[in-house]
C-alpha cells in the first residue's frame, strides 16, 4: 500500500484512539502488525512523536478557552499564594497534581515502554482486557454524582496515578483516567473532560522528552508529504474524537468501548495464534 495512504490511516488511528478509551499506543502497534505494514517511516520515532504533537494541537485548539483561563489563574495563585475561592485556580492546581504520578512513572520506566518485548502484540491484547475491566469497574461502582467542580486533591492524584499505568500499551490513557474519575464519583462527562485537560501537559511533556531523541540523532529520515498528511489526519480525527466523546458520555455509558476492547483482544489473539488464515 502507498506510504501516503498508510500515513493517513495511522494519523486517523492516532487521532481517534488517543481520545476514545481504547488505547492509541495499542492500536499503533496492532494496526501495522495486523495489516503487515513494516515500513521504516511508519515505525519511525519522528512519525510517532509528530502524530502525538498533532493530537496535542487538537487538545489545545479544542480547550483553548479553558487554557486561556487556567494558565493565568495558575500564575495568579502563585503570585497571591492563595486559591482565593477561584474555581479556575483550583482546577489548574488539580491538573498539576494529577500529572505528578505520570511524570515519575515516565522518567522511571520510559525506556521500558520502548522495549520490543513490552510492546508485543500478545501483551497488548492482555492490556486491552485489563483496561476494559477497569472501565467496567468504573461504570459498576462509580456513583456518578459529582461534577468536576467537586473534585479534590486526593481524587485528582488518584486519577493521575491511574494515568501512569497508560505507559503499558493497550491500557489507554483516556480509558484508565476516565475509569478512575468514575470510581471517584465523577459523572461521565466530567471524568472525560478532566481526563482531556490533564492530558495536555502530559502529552506536551512526553513529546518534548521524545523530541530530544530526535535532536540527538536517534531518528530516521522521513518523507515530508506523508508526515504532513498523517499529522493533518491525526489533528482532524483528534478534534472529532474529543467532541464525540464529550457529547456521547453526557447520556451514554462506556460499555460500547468495553465490548470493543474485549472483541479486539479476542481478534488479536486469534490472528496472533495464526488461526485467522486456517
Amino acid at each position: 500500500m502507498d506510504i501516503l495512504v498508510q500515513a493517513i490511516v495511522m494519523g486517523i488511528v492516532q487521532g481517534l484512539t488517543e481520545f476514545l478509551p481504547v488505547s492509541s499506543s495499542g492500536h499503533l502497534i496492532l494496526v501495522p502488525a495486523l495489516l503487515g505494514w513494516h515500513d521504516p517511516f511508519i515505525d519511525s520515532l519522528v512519525f510517532s512523536v509528530l502524530l502525538h504533537m498533532a493530537t496535542l494541537l487538537a487538545l489545545l485548539i479544542f480547550f483553548r478557552a479553558d487554557w486561556r483561563r487556567l494558565i493565568p489563574a495558575w500564575f495568579a495563585s502563585i503570585r497571591d499564594r492563595s486559591l482565593a475561592d477561584d474555581p479556575d485556580r483550583k482546577l489548574a492546581w488539580l491538573i498539576a497534581v494529577s500529572t505528578v504520578p505520570a511524570v515519575i512513572a515516565g522518567l522511571a520506566l520510559g525506556d521500558l515502554a520502548e522495549n520490543p518485548d513490552f510492546r508485543a502484540v500478545g501483551r497488548v491484547a492482555i492490556a486491552l482486557v485489563i483496561g476494559a475491566a477497569f472501565l467496567w469497574l468504573g461504570e459498576r461502582l462509580g456513583s456518578r454524582s459529582r461534577s468536576m467542580g467537586d473534585l479534590g486533591v486526593r481524587g485528582a492524584f488518584g486519577i493521575g496515578l491511574a494515568q501512569a499505568f497508560a505507559l503499558i500499551p493497550g491500557i489507554s490513557r483516556s480509558g484508565v483516567s476516565i475509569a478512575a474519575g468514575l470510581l471517584g464519583g465523577l459523572d461521565r462527562a466530567s471524568a472525560a473532560r478532566f481526563s482531556f485537560l490533564m492530558a495536555t501537559p502530559i502529552t506536551a511533556g512526553a513529546g518534548i522528552f521524545e523530541i530530544r531523541k530526535i535532536v540527538a540523532g536517534e531518528a530516521t529520515a522521513v518523507a515530508m508529504a506523508p508526515l504532513l498528511a498523517g499529522m493533518a489526519a491525526a489533528f482532524l480525527a483528534g478534534v472529532f474524537a474529543i467532541a464525540v466523546m464529550l457529547r456521547f458520555l453526557r447520556s451514554n455509558s462506556t460499555m460500547v468501548f468495553i465490548v470493543y476492547r474485549i472483541g479486539l483482544a479476542a481478534f488479536v489473539v486469534v490472528a496472533w495464534l495464526g488461526l485467522w488464515d486456517r
